[in-house]
């Protein structure tokens, strides 16, 4: 009788022989207690689940490395994963329950292999008459890696060779009118695709979530698609990959139910842990066997003693979400899971912080507020865009600025520059909508004249009074910095998981002098803007500053 790996595997998890993190072995904890508690009206059939297993193991061969020309043979994790991909099936229809299915893993753990035999069997075995299959990346270079793989194993199968054709841009099985082919959100001929399986290859490089959306809705019309992607993790910003890694923890955490979405994440479960061989096997289920440990353990030596390489290793070999080499901080220091509404900050006083630096591009302000007996800080923040230039930016530097604008985090401005009468609108709008007062606002001096005299002429605001001019040197900021730092760390920020402040604290850079005193500057990467961080920086700095009037006037510490 043929094996369930998912049992075996989830032994193997219990016993410690094979070391995972917390988000697979919720996986596995779900689906086994479905193989002893069916849910009407599914069914695990363990024959279905193994079609997919004995057509690559009988017809798919490596094509690289010291396997060249050896038949693939699948390591317990990833038959373990077809089998929950593929075993689930409806009592009565026999359907395939799962639809999307999300992979991280490290590196070099087999992924391109494994997702060109899929594909192969999504076109040749899966049943499904005439089906399109597509693998799709930001280019067509990226997409064409497994397709190629998956070319190479039918030129080295007889059985494959004889009846799938190699055209100029697919593979084409003429039996049943079915093809692979590599698509790239650059191609022209995305739209009227019927999608019986797609693979969506290092899902953490694509930054339109259109490709995503379009590819997924191409599968409306089958019977039982599968749209699988699999990725490492990738350098932060707000795109396709944090949404649906967000998606996938909702899902293992119970808070979202969707029994047609898998996600088998392989990740360290602490940045710490990268150091730790003894760990490095929750990122890498192929360590050992697919991928060498002795490179892996001179990646991790190199991380030791270059810190320019370390975020590579932490992002690509365990999946840590993690910033550029010489940001200010971590991904993990400055994200906060956090949230509040703004009737819990009603009635309030607040400290405010602008920069108005960017008139063409983007600007922000930033509202901090306290409240008594509570160690958290409640941060506010929102940007300011012209609005002839969003669909710009959003194109050129690959920043969904649109997106942001339609969920309010920007506002846009008419015309190519920012209007400052804007950023006076917003503080006026947290007053008089919300009772929350800014009773002292920070601003840099350079370029913020107009919108100084315009906060006194509108909400009768004084120079040195109320509003506070900081001089953004390392001498002013340096302390401020450190503060601020330790508080994003220890989580004490509440900025309601604003992405667009998330995204400017993991671009921000940091300039060093002699005395060790630092003060933000951009990163390498110009287009990341850091406006919303230097307005928390500048309104923190204020803060500060005021603290003790701070807390006379809030009534509290």
């Amino acid at each position: 009788m043929a094996e369930n790996y998912v049992r075996l595997y989830w032994e193997k998890i219990q016993s410690g022989e094979i070391a995972t993190c917390r988000r697979l072995k919720q996986q596995y904890q779900k689906l086994i207690e479905e193989l002893d508690n069916p849910r009407d009206p599914w069914v695990f059939d363990l024959e279905a689940a193994n079609r997919p297993i004995q057509f690559i193991e009988q017809f798919c061969r490596h094509s690289k490395g010291k396997w060249l020309g050896q038949p693939v043979q699948l390591e317990l994790f990833q038959k373990a994963k077809l089998q929950a991909i593929f075993g689930f099936v409806h009592k009565e229809t026999g359907l395939r329950r799962c639809r999307e299915v999300l992979t991280i893993e490290g590196r070099k753990n087999g992924k391109s292999t494994e997702m060109a035999a899929l594909a192969l069997y999504m076109m040749v075995g899966d049943g499904e008459g005439g089906p399109e299959v597509y693998c799709v990346a930001t280019k067509r270079d990226q997409a064409r890696i497994v397709f190629t793989e998956a070319v190479n194993m039918r030129d080295q199968s007889p059985a494959l060779r004889a009846h799938l054709k190699k055209r100029k841009t697919d593979l084409y099985f003429p039996l049943i009118f079915g093809k692979f082919e590599p698509l790239a959100s650059e191609s022209n001929s995305l739209d009227g695709l019927n999608s019986h399986g797609v693979i969506i290859d290092e899902l953490h490089a694509i930054k339109d979530r259109n490709l995503y959306d379009v590819m997924k809705q191409s599968m409306a019309a089958r019977e039982q698609p599968l749209l699988a992607m699999i990725t490492t993790a990738g350098f932060v910003r707000e795109c396709i990959y944090d949404d649906i890694y967000k998606y996938a923890c909702d899902v293992l955490d119970g808070i979202v139910e969707d029994e047609r979405f898998l996600a088998f994440i392989y990740e360290l479960d602490d940045r710490s842990e990268w150091t730790d061989f003894r760990a490095w096997e929750k990122a890498n289920p192929g360590l050992g066997t697919i991928k060498s440990y002795e490179e892996l353990a001179a990646n991790v030596e190199r991380a030791k003693n270059d810190p320019s390489f370390l975020p590579t290793v932490l992002t690509k070999d365990f999946n840590i979400r993690e910033t550029r080499a010489g940001t200010w901080l971590t991904f993990e220091q400055a994200n906060c899971e956090k949230e509040f509404s703004l009737e819990d900050l009603r009635d309030t006083y607040a400290i405010g912080g602008v920069d108005l630096g960017a008139t063409t591009d983007l600007c922000a302000a930033v509202a901090i507020v306290k409240k008594p007996g509570d160690q958290d800080l409640y941060v506010l923040a929102q940007g300011f865009m012209p609005e002839e230039n969003i669909e710009t930016r959003t194109r050129e530097d690959k920043v969904p600025y649109d997106r942001w604008v339609e969920r309010g985090l920007i506002t846009p401005c008419p015309g190519n520059r920012v209007d400052y009468r804007y950023v006076t609108d917003w503080f006026m709008k947290l007053h008089t909508e919300h009772g929350i007062s800014c009773y002292w606002v920070g601003y840099d001096s350079w370029n913020s004249p107009a919108w100084v005299e315009d906060m006194e002429a509108r909400l009768g605001y004084e120079r040195g009074k109320n509003l506070l001019p900081v001089i953004m040197g390392a001498k002013t900021l340096s302390a401020p910095m450190k503060e601020l730092k330790a508080e994003l760390s220890g989580k004490r920020i509440n900025y309601n998981r604003n992405p667009v402040l998330l995204w400017a604290l993991t671009n921000m850079a940091v300039e060093v002098d002699k005395n060790e005193n630092i003060r933000p500057v951009k990163g390498q990467h110009q287009r990341q803007r850091i406006d919303p961080a230097v307005a928390l920086i500048i309104a923190y700095t204020v803060l500060q500053n005021r603290l003790e009037d701070y807390k006379a006037l809030i009534g509290g510490d």
